[in-house]
């Protein structure tokens, strides 16, 4: 049976038991699936031949949702990892172990919500993990132990990227800025690496920084918020030709690559 069928039998099944019945939570097991693809989305990080994502997740939900699942608990949160590495495969992301899902009984989370965090975690020691590399890429990257059909990525730590900003004003005035590489803050105070004359970007707006050999744009709560390439984004992994529009201020991302 593919592996996508054999996850939606699952789900299938989950809702056959009398106990799933008797329970009968709002929630649908697909969605905690979506929730868990959309964190892996958010958190990918793209190297010059590859794109990392993340291999742990922890699913917030209400304590009586997640008790609305019964004694599949357990069992679910080992499909839905399944079903995150099939997802990974799919799109030739590059995990460096297995997929792991915990469910979490949170009373700060609201009923029939979810909150998924993600994050990057070494492989376990002894773990049978797999990882799903971009097809095709053999210069040098991540070195990769087989052991038997299992392969194991040691991802090593990528140069901090550097990249030329430009920047235009509401006026149509424009200006570059080179960026490093390490940090780069935004906004009106003076404090900033990056000063802006416009007063619809906050005192500190955002920050750009390197992390695993990409650049990230974070905005850091600004009143107005931020967009890059016309969708307001909270953090996102920038790349060359990016639109960043902050107020009424745009940053073009012109050049981004290693340095060196």
């Amino acid at each position: 049976m593919p592996p996508f069928a054999a996850i939606e039998r699952f789900f299938e099944r989950l809702f056959e038991r009398p106990s799933a019945r008797l329970f009968r939570a709002r929630l649908q097991p697909v969605q905690l699936q979506r929730r868990i693809e959309r964190a892996m989305e958010a958190e990918r990080l793209a190297t010059a031949d590859r794109t990392l994502v993340p291999n742990r997740f922890v699913v917030h939900l209400n304590p009586d949702d997640l008790d609305g699942f019964g004694d599949m608990t357990a069992s679910l949160a080992s499909e839905l990892a399944d079903g995150a590495l099939v997802f990974a495969r799919a799109r030739h992301y590059t995990l460096v172990d297995r997929p792991r899902v915990t469910l979490f009984a949170d009373p700060n989370v609201e009923r029939t919500d979810i909150r998924v965090t993600a994050r990057f975690a070494d492989p376990i020691a002894g773990s049978q993990g797999t990882a799903s590399p971009v097809e095709g890429s053999h210069d040098a990257g991540p070195s990769v132990a087989v052991h038997g059909d299992t392969m194991v990525f040691t991802v090593p730590r990528p140069t901090a990227p550097a990249a030329r900003l430009r920047i235009i004003d509401r006026d149509g005035a424009e200006h570059v800025q080179e960026f490093d590489g390490s940090q780069l803050t935004i906004g009106r105070a003076a404090d900033n690496d990056l000063v802006l004359a416009d007063g619809r970007v906050s005192r500190h707006h955002a920050r750009i920084a390197g992390r695993r050999g990409t650049l990230v744009y974070a905005d850091l709560g600004s009143t107005n918020g931020s967009r890059v390439n016309g969708v307001q984004v909270g953090e996102l992994v920038l790349g060359a030709g990016d639109r960043i529009e902050l107020g009424d201020t745009v940053i073009m991302v012109e050049v981004a690559g290693d340095v060196g």
